[in-house]
């Protein structure tokens, strides 16, 4: 798994700050850092950046960088 961060599209960005201010419960599919693929059923409770990479925080503590992501909600995201 690589650590060096790719950015994530604004569309992505802006579709993650919708679920942020709905509240709702999103479906995240992502790779953590040791490669595996992870499901988490949970709300988003903030969206930041910290030293040039983009993260969201979920509602249990999670934390996932952005560029790991793989699919919210269903939709695939482009790698």
């Amino acid at each position: 798994m690589s650590n060096h961060y790719r950015p994530v599209d604004c569309a992505v960005h802006s579709a993650l700050r919708g679920y942020l201010h709905s509240g709702e419960l999103v479906e995240l599919v992502f790779r953590d850092e040791s490669g595996q693929v992870l499901t988490l059923h949970e709300e988003i409770r903030d969206l930041f950046s910290r030293a040039g990479e983009d993260f969201l925080l979920t509602s249990r503590g999670r934390l996932v960088r952005l560029d790991h992501l793989m699919m919210v909600n269903g939709q695939a995201l482009a790698t």
